[in-house]
């Protein structure tokens, strides 16, 4: 099998962008603006590994409240309920709900560890030159970057209940500290999956049967 090499290995790029193919060997430089949109184009993403830990970390963090803190706040009557991600998902279950419950678990609750787990090893995979079968770490790559849009789902249900309860005058709802923490996890693991550079993968990889 004749052995396959990467593009940095052979001095070409492309654009993140527009996905124009650059020829660095010609510039004699390892950041130029792309000439067709203009955009940044470097070999690899610059700082990856460690912006892709930071926001890891903080979504981590940021986990914590987002599942103990209520994310939203009902009041009617002049009574107030206040509903935790696991405890809106209970009632779901309680009520009969078995398959919105499973879509607000799955979307709410595995994603987001999900997507933190996959990333955190795709980059100590990275650190440490692990050549385990990259094929799989690739699409691995490419399932979390899939399925980050569906942990919304809880924010775009308490934004419609808003917005639908606001019509009533004897009820109101509003977002609660677990929700804004809940948005910014998703928002930090998306940032964390686009800081990963998956090319790094294949970099200190040798494309021989043994390796494969």
């Amino acid at each position: 099998m004749s052995e396959l090499q990467t593009g940095k290995a052979i001095g070409v790029t492309s654009c993140l962008v527009c996905h124009l193919i650059i020829d660095m060997n010609s510039v004699g430089v390892e950041t130029v603006h792309c000439p067709r949109c203009h955009n940044e184009v470097s070999f690899r993403k610059k700082y990856s590994i460690g912006r892709c830990w930071a926001y890891l970390s903080a979504a981590f963090i940021l986990y914590i409240p987002a599942n103990i803190f209520p994310i939203m706040t009902l009041t009617s009557f002049a009574r107030q309920s206040k509903e935790t991600i696991l405890s809106g998902i209970i009632q779901l279950f309680h009520t009969g709900q078995w398959g919105i419950g499973i879509v607000v678990f799955i979307a709410s609750v595995f994603v987001p560890i999900f997507k933190i787990a996959a990333l955190a090893f795709l980059t100590l995979s990275v650190q440490f030159d692990w050549q385990w079968n990259p094929f799989f770490r690739s699409r691995l790559y490419r399932f979390v970057e899939w399925i980050g849009r569906w942990s919304m789902i809880d924010i775009f249900m308490i934004s419609i209940l808003v917005t639908i309860v606001s019509l009533k005058e004897l009820a109101s709802i509003e977002p609660g500290v677990g929700a804004m923490a809940f948005a910014a996890v998703v928002v930090l693991t998306m940032l964390a999956s686009r800081a990963f550079d998956p090319r790094l993968i294949w970099d200190k990889l040798h494309r021989n049967p043994d390796h494969v």
